[in-house]
């Protein structure tokens, strides 16, 4: 059975910056629960991060910057934490890989998850359309990455992948 990493916060867990999650009642979701599918992970506190901890922004072009070591995630106060992210991020793949998850769902707006966009590091509230650091390692690494927004195209790619690996 293939697998689906899924932001934790999404599944009702309460390990967002402000100490809330983002639960999501996609049926998609609850099904994928249901037949065992879902791999819960929240890179920031794997990555060290407490809950609640300061938000914080990607200071750069997105999480490709970060990875390349160009960009810094950066709280409003100005503690540099993206060695938390790079590790969040570097531990989301590693479990993605060791449960067999080929996709997966991520909180957009979010510095490690976003996957459509990511906020700009003016803590301003502007958003920018890039990737979170976590998201950009998953798709470097040919894992597909959506949104909660788009659950529907990441169903029709599970669909997809699971046909072709019947095939095999």
């Amino acid at each position: 059975m293939i697998r689906v990493l899924v932001s934790a916060c999404l599944l009702g867990e309460k390990v967002r910056y402000n100490g809330a999650d983002a639960a999501s009642g996609s049926r998609i979701l609850q099904e994928w629960v249901r037949e065992g599918r879902v791999v819960p992970f929240c890179p920031e506190v794997a990555g060290g991060l407490g809950v609640p901890r300061p938000a914080a922004e990607i200071h750069g072009a997105g999480g490709a910057s970060v990875l390349d070591g160009d960009g810094r995630v950066r709280t409003r106060g100005g503690e540099d934490v993206t060695g938390a992210f790079r590790r969040g991020a570097e531990l989301a793949l590693r479990t993605a890989r060791e449960s067999g998850a080929l996709l997966a769902v991520l909180k957009d707006g979010s510095p490690s998850c976003g996957s459509g966009y990511v906020y700009d590091g003016s803590f301003s509230g502007r958003r920018e359309a890039e990737a979170g650091v976590t998201a950009t390692l998953l798709r470097r690494s040919g894992i597909a990455v959506f949104s909660e927004t788009r659950l529907q195209e990441a169903a029709e790619h599970l669909r997809g992948l699971e046909a072709a690996a019947r095939v095999l």
